[in-house]
């Protein structure tokens, strides 16, 4: 199969390294290349933060150049409008209908975004996720957002549900084992909420 680009942005804390090791690990299940390069910012202090997977036959570079990601996925609406660059023309984007206001706004240094709702509205192939809500209201625990995330990436991906699933066992281990059934949940709840 052609070499398929997923690039995942968003905000230092909100899972995104998590959810594009599942991915990778997904592709990798599913027998085929994979590469993953990623870059932190100051994701400490909720600076930026993206994370790009690669797979398919054959994968040469980690690295997605601007304007071909198959699926660009964006954990928070101004992330998204940020990212749209790395969108190819036909490419799918799936948004967190979030938005953290920067700290750079909230501290007077900048003024805040003009018009957001209207700029990612405008981003073609828009799928709009509030995976926050259903995190909180539908799994009950806030920090399943990014399982919600993966499990509307999923569907736009050429994997069956069930490698998915094995990535995530495989991934949610140790410690993290006792999270795995709330996380299945919000991945099958992120899942459902594209598919409406």
């Amino acid at each position: 199969m052609k070499t398929v680009n997923v690039s995942l942005v968003g905000v230092g804390g909100q899972g995104i390294i998590l959810t594009a090791d599942i991915l990778a690990k997904t592709a990798a299940i599913a027998g085929l290349e994979v590469k993953k390069s990623e870059i932190h910012g100051m994701a400490q202090r909720g600076g930026s933060v993206s994370s790009q997977v690669r797979f398919g036959d054959s994968v040469a570079s980690p690295i997605i150049q601007d304007g071909t990601s198959d699926i660009l996925v964006s954990f928070d609406k101004l992330e998204a409008v940020r990212n749209a660059h790395l969108l190819a023309e036909g490419g799918v984007a799936i948004v967190n209908d979030m938005y953290l206001v920067p700290v750079t706004v909230s501290s007077g240094q900048q003024q805040d975004v003009a018009d957001l709702d209207s700029r990612v509205a405008a981003i073609s192939g828009l799928k709009l996720v509030d995976a926050m809500k259903i995190a909180t209201e539908e799994v009950g625990n806030s920090r399943t957002m990014n399982m919600v995330i993966a499990g509307a990436l999923s569907v736009f991906t050429p994997f069956a549900e069930s490698d998915w699933l094995k990535a995530m066992e495989t991934m949610l281990t140790g410690p993290k084992a006792k999270l795995l059934e709330v996380n299945k949940k919000a991945f099958a709840l992120g899942r459902a909420a594209v598919q409406k």
